[in-house]
């Protein structure tokens, strides 16, 4: 039976993270920053079309945590080094931006980092179709339509009402989820990718 000192003992000096994280599929992705015609550009991939998940969208770099990355960061170096064919040394200047906790299940954890000029990109055909940049300067002025998804929480058919308050007529919390949508030439980046995205304008917009 526990008492308050054996309480105190297994609390004290733990660190809080995401309740139930051992649930959630974590994943890495990394903002690639690369230098074209002497200005930055952010580069993006468009998934193969062979992919059974989300064939042909566009996506930054990036995949699922595997045992043998020490950190989120290494599976964003990991990921992009093996989708763009390059060493993972030619990735440099790899600083974390804020995570996301999707309504899904998973844990999405961006980075922004710089491919060397002298890397030479070698899409793996396997994962990725092609890939394209799109000038910084034009996504600092261009202003992403945004729409809304909104999400319901539908219980299962045997789910006991009588249990709480209110029975079938509880009033379950909604949410509404912003979809931010870009649009240069003939692409369009929208999902968690605009989000991504959107994110990382901000805090370049801040002041120093």
């Amino acid at each position: 039976m526990e008492n308050l000192h054996s309480i105190y003992k297994k609390l004290t000096g733990r660190e809080a993270q995401i309740l139930g994280i051992e649930e959630f599929s974590q994943f890495a992705v990394l903002l690639p920053i690369i230098e074209k015609n002497q200005e930055p550009h952010i580069l993006f991939e468009v998934r193969s079309h062979q992919l059974r998940r989300q064939p042909g969208e566009i996506c930054f770099p990036g995949g699922r945590k595997e045992p043998r990355d020490k950190d989120e960061r290494d599976t964003a170096v990991r990921e992009t080094a093996e989708e763009l064919g390059i060493s993972a040394d030619s990735i440099t200047n790899i600083i974390p931006l804020d995570y996301l906790v999707t309504p899904f299940g998973r844990i999405i954890y961006p980075f922004a980092g710089i491919i060397s000029p002298e890397a030479e990109i070698k899409p793996n055909q396997g994962e990725v179709a092609e890939v394209f940049s799109v000038p910084l300067s034009f996504l600092e002025k261009a202003k992403p339509e945004i729409y809304r998804v909104d999400c319901k929480m539908i219980p299962e058919n045997d789910f006991p009402f009588q249990h709480i308050s209110g029975g079938k007529n509880y009033q379950w919390s909604t949410r509404s989820i912003k979809e931010y949508f870009y649009f240069y030439e003939d692409k369009v980046i929208w999902g968690l990718t605009a989000r991504i995205l959107t994110h990382f304008l901000e805090i370049l917009k801040k002041e120093l």
